[in-house]
């Protein structure tokens, strides 16, 4: 076996930042309305910017593959470049296309060479799914190196346009609070932007992190469905694939939409993150007092206290001057939050030789959890 270490990061943020206030004017207004959610959303996520795949009139600026071959292009150095790269893995929650793949996509833009790929999907922890498949490559001396991703694109999913149809025979969002809330709530949310890690099994560069394990959970067994999309939910809680649905109703029910029940998102979410995060903890036997530097995606600052509170009560309580976090001014970009988060703090020289880092990333999707633990060497 390989040791393996995380040598470079890369990002892509397309266009210019978007403030809270110009939101609605990239996304457009449902109905001509503008939204009686968005202002307390945002007061509660804490988010002041993000970043947009969108001009200001709305049209794309980029796919989803090409956000990430821009973050994968930020690795390239004099002694490595597309030609080097022996494996493709990459995460998304909303690629371009239901097939071909995402990883294919992203490869059909590198135009370097033949190359074993992986597409993880999901939603958050697609990216760290992605992270463990190159981490274990080359761990195994399959492979070695990994270049591992994390993007999303969720503009174009969110825009006003896409729920028109489902609307058209209400006077207002009231009658339809579904609309007003359970889709309207994540256009406040999410946006868009990638990131690429370059591992390899020899520390290079000036702050290597060795990557010494990495643990995930799933509670899908025991729960349904939190956050879905192309289906709807039924009130047994299954999903109603978007292929079991007259082609008709894919518009009047915004079947593509992205959707969160909330209530089982505040039931569940900060119980079992604590949970598995103990449990990873006990597995690895580390204590609270070996991390340097902790990595928490969430979804919202909503949550942060109530995780703080959580972890406490597992005995698992970390400081909060050893949280480091950039959603406020990055926003909540999925799949590819870890790896941005990851990427600045390796940018912003605060690491020292010997500190230790804890990655942590929730998915409501189904509520699973995914630890990864890394040393700086």
């Amino acid at each position: 076996m390989f040791e393996v270490y995380i040598t470079k990061a890369g990002k892509y943020l397309p266009n210019e930042a978007v403030s809270n206030d110009e939101m609605e004017s990239f996304l457009g207004m449902i109905n001509n309305t503008a939204s009686k959610a968005r202002r307390i959303i945002l007061r509660n996520n804490g988010i002041l910017s993000r970043y947009y795949a969108l001009d200001k009139s709305g049209n794309p600026t980029h796919t989803n593959a090409e956000l990430t071959n821009k973050a994968i292009e930020e690795l390239y150095d004099a002694a490595f470049s597309a030609k080097n790269v022996a494996l493709l893995s990459c995460g998304t929650s909303t690629p371009d296309h239901l097939l071909p793949s995402h990883a294919a996509m992203v490869h059909g833009l590198m135009r370097n060479q033949s190359v074993e790929l992986n597409s993880s999907s999901g939603v958050c922890n697609a990216g760290m799914n992605a992270l463990k498949f190159g981490y274990l490559s080359v761990k195994a001396g399959n492979t070695p190196n990994a270049v591992c991703t994390g993007s999303e694109r969720v503009s174009t999913w969110m825009k006003s346009e896409k729920y028109e149809n489902e609307i058209s025979n209400l006077k207002n969002l009231e009658e339809q609070p579904i609309i007003a809330f359970k889709k309207d709530f994540l256009r406040w949310m999410l946006s868009d932007g990638a990131a690429a890690f370059l591992l390899e099994n020899k520390p290079k560069g000036e702050n290597p992190l060795r990557i010494e394990w990495m643990e995930a959970f799933s509670y899908a067994y025991e729960l349904e469905a939190c956050m879905y999309a192309g289906g709807d939910k039924l009130e047994n809680g299954d999903i109603k694939p978007w292929s079991d649905y007259e082609s008709e109703e894919w518009l009047t029910k915004s079947v593509f939409s992205i959707k969160q029940d909330v209530k089982i998102l505040d039931q569940h979410i900060l119980e079992k993150g604590a949970l598995s995060m103990k449990a990873a903890l006990d597995k690895n036997n580390i204590k609270p007092e070996d991390i340097t530097y902790f990595l928490p995606h969430v979804s919202s600052h909503y949550f942060v206290e109530g995780l703080r509170k959580s972890l406490v009560e597992k005995e698992i309580g970390i400081p909060a001057e050893k949280w480091f976090m950039n959603l406020k001014h990055v926003g909540n970009v999925g799949s590819a939050s870890i790896y941005l988060m990851l990427e600045e703090l390796m940018n912003s020289g605060k690491l020292r030789k010997g500190d230790n880092v804890l990655l942590s990333v929730p998915e409501s999707g189904r509520f699973s959890y995914s630890y990864a633990y890394l040393t700086v060497c």
